[in-house]
Formats: C-alpha cells, sequence, structure tokens
C-alpha cells in the first residue's frame, strides 16, 4: 500500500511540474522511483516511459486546444524517437545497473549545468538587475 500512495504522490507532483515547467517525466521520475521507491536504474527508466503514455496524451490533448502543438514536427520528432527510443531500450538492457545509473546521473549534470550557464548568459545580456520592466 505504501508503494502505491508513494507512486500517487510522484505522478501528481511529476504531473504538476511538467505541466509547469515542461520538463520530461524521466528526469522526475526515475530519481524517485530509484531513490523513493526503491526500484532498479532500469526498472525505473522502463516504468518511467510506461507512465509517459497517458501524460503524453493529455498534455498534448490540452495544449492543442490552446493551438500550441505543431503536428507535423510532433510527427517527425515521434517517429525519429521511437526508433530511438527502442533501440536505446535494447542497449540499456545490455547495460548493467550501475552504469546506466552513472550515465544518468551525468545527464542529470550536464542538463543542470547547461540550464545555469543559459540563466547567466540571459542575465549577462539583460544586466544584473533582472529582465527590463516596461516604464
Amino acid at each position: 500500500m505504501t508503494e502505491i500512495l508513494e507512486a500517487l504522490a510522484l505522478g501528481f507532483a511529476a504531473g504538476i511540474l511538467s505541466g509547469l515547467f515542461g520538463v520530461g517525466g524521466g528526469i522526475l521520475f526515475v530519481p524517485t522511483l530509484t531513490l523513493v521507491v526503491g526500484l532498479t536504474q532500469i526498472e525505473a527508466q522502463a516504468t518511467s516511459l510506461a507512465a509517459m503514455i497517458p501524460v503524453v496524451a493529455l498534455g498534448a490533448w490540452r495544449q492543442h486546444h490552446y493551438g500550441l502543438v505543431r503536428w507535423r514536427a510532433a510527427v517527425v520528432v515521434g517517429v525519429a524517437s521511437a526508433g530511438g527510443v527502442a533501440g536505446g531500450a535494447v542497449l540499456a538492457d545490455h547495460l548493467g545497473n550501475d552504469t546506466l545509473r552513472t550515465l544518468f546521473a551525468l545527464l542529470l549534470l550536464g542538463t543542470a549545468l547547461h540550464l545555469a550557464v543559459s540563466v547567466l548568459r540571459a542575465e549577462r545580456r539583460e544586466g544584473t538587475d533582472g529582465p527590463a520592466t516596461p516604464a
């Protein structure tokens, strides 16, 4: 029962953050599934992929109603991603849990570094006082 409650809390929190910031569920799901729920890295990654099906469907449907989805680009990216995820799943299955965890940690660090650098560059362009406000 505890695992179900943890999974519900994770899903709800990740859904809010994904909808608010547009972050991929895997960045939120995988660490929580390994650290809180106790899944192995490969189990967490596979579970995260499966969990994204309803999230993606609902998110795309809502954003479509706002007129924000560019379907041609979405189909091209989606088809290419389907091939990539199939290959990635095969590769992940052949790597050990420790290797996967290390690679995932490096991905998170790289993402954090990229975000930090982009914020610093934006601040430098706008000056140190933050974004300009209209007069």
